[in-house]
Parts: structure tokens; C-alpha cells; sequence
């Protein structure tokens, strides 16, 4: 009985979770006509995909194996399921059969329903096989799943996006490059460098130096910079070249709260 109270409630969290997720990175594209409802990411993960509906399934189930991982072990859902997997497979359903970006993953009402569709599976697997799975079976599928999922979010997936920069054009390829090594040293990560590295270089493409492009790259600078500092990045790349970090700037870390060794 228990199990299909879990199994209802499953659904009702994933269909309006989906829809929302759906609508929202719909919506995104139509910005700033209308408000959008999504996270800067997944627009950004969304348009790398280039409206190829392998694509956007390849890279949903890339995530999909770790929120699954830590559904099991922790009981717990990753970001990953609103913000990666839940869109990306929606957009792979609307967009089968070479179907236009532009009637399908820009189109907010079929976002919704696919989103909410999409939810419903994928909320109802996780929340069910997380609790038919016994404790003992917990910790091997954490032992097997975790590592696998960490393989492929890094360095798999950064890879793939790098060369989607590198296909997308010259200019893309060289933002991608460098944004997307800047974020491996400060975040761990190079995807989301890659991701604004091809939103910055289609931008010049697409309108020049305008306005807009001059003040999107000094906006993600800007991010990348203050990143680095509440990391801690900026002591160690210093350190990194055998020299010693200025008292003043490690008492600066200090005076926000962070601990620098």
C-alpha cells in the first residue's frame, strides 16, 4: 500500500513539476518580450544541443544515471532532474522526426505538457525504485552508478561541449576554449565555460560587438573573477607560481568569512 501512495504522490510532484520546468525553459527564449521562468544553464545547455533530439536525450540520460544514483543511496533528488533532464527529454520528444526548434522547444504550451509527461516517468521511476531497492542493495548501486555518472559529467561531458563549440564556428570554438578552461581550473568543471563560451561567440556571429555581446562578455568576466575569489582561486593560483599571496589579500578572504591556509 505504501509503495503506490509513493507511486501516486510521484506523479502528481512530477506533472507539475514538469510543466513548470517545461513552460519555464520555453519561455526563456522569448525573453525579454516575456518573463522567463528557467535558470541561465539551461538555456544554455538547451541551445548546445543544437535542436538535435539525440542530442538533447543523450545528454538528459548522461544526468539521469546520477539523480538515479542519488536517489537510491541518499534519498534525495539532484538539481539535475529540473534543470537537465526533465527539459532536454522533453525537447527530444517534441523535436523527433527533424521537428523545428522553433515549433517545439521555443513553444511554451507543448513544453508544459511534454515537461509534465516527461515528469511523471521520470519523478515515478526514481521515487519507486528508490524505495523497492533493499538497504543492502543501496550501497553497491551507489559503488557502481556514482562513479560511472561522475566519469561522464566530467571529463565526457565537457569534451562533447567543447567540440560542439569547435563545430559551432571560430569564434565560438575560441570562447568555448577559453571560458571553458577557466572554469575547469576555478569550478572543477569546464561545461558551463564551454556553454558561454558558444552563447558568446553565436552572439558576435549572429549581431557583432554590439551592445548586448560587449556587455554579456563582461558580465561572465566578471562572474569568472568573483568565482575565483570566493573559491580561493586567486591565493592558490599565486601559490601556484611558488610566490607568496599579499597579507592584504588573504586578510580581505578573511574579512568575508573565508578560510584561506
Amino acid at each position: 500500500m505504501e509503495f503506490f501512495a509513493i507511486v501516486f504522490k510521484s506523479m502528481i510532484i512530477g506533472a507539475a513539476v514538469g510543466f513548470g520546468v517545461g513552460a519555464g525553459a520555453a519561455r526563456m527564449f522569448h525573453a525579454p518580450k516575456v518573463q522567463g521562468m528557467g535558470a541561465f544553464r539551461t538555456l544554455g545547455e538547451l541551445n548546445a544541443c543544437a535542436g538535435d533530439a539525440a542530442s538533447h536525450f543523450s545528454f538528459g540520460l548522461g544526468f539521469f544515471f546520477n539523480a538515479w544514483a542519488s536517489s537510491v543511496g541518499a534519498g534525495a533528488f539532484t538539481q539535475d532532474v529540473d534543470h537537465r533532464i526533465i527539459p532536454n527529454w522533453a525537447a527530444a520528444v517534441l523535436m523527433r522526426k527533424g521537428k523545428r526548434p522553433e515549433d517545439t522547444l521555443h513553444h511554451p504550451k507543448k513544453m508544459a505538457i511534454a515537461g509534465a509527461i516527461i515528469g511523471v516517468l521520470v519523478v515515478t521511476f526514481l521515487n519507486s525504485t528508490a524505495s523497492a531497492i533493499p538497504e543492502s542493495l543501496q550501497a553497491t548501486a551507489i559503488k557502481v552508478l556514482v562513479p560511472a555518472a561522475n566519469l561522464l559529467i566530467n571529463p565526457v561531458m565537457p569534451v562533447i561541449f567543447w567540440l560542439a563549440a569547435l563545430d559551432a564556428g571560430k569564434r565560438s570554438g575560441v570562447w568555448g576554449t577559453i571560458f571553458g578552461g577557466a572554469a575547469h581550473l576555478i569550478m572543477g568543471n569546464a561545461v558551463p565555460g564551454v556553454v558561454l563560451g558558444i552563447l558568446i561567440g553565436k552572439g558576435v556571429d549572429d549581431s557583432g560587438w554590439s551592445k548586448v555581446t560587449k556587455t554579456m562578455l563582461t558580465a561572465v568576466i566578471l562572474l569568472f573573477v568573483l568565482s575565483a575569489f570566493f573559491r580561493g582561486f586567486d591565493i592558490e593560483l599565486i601559490r601556484g607560481f611558488h610566490m607568496d599571496a599579499p597579507e592584504w589579500l588573504i586578510d580581505l578572504h578573511k574579512m568575508i568569512g573565508l578560510e584561506v591556509e
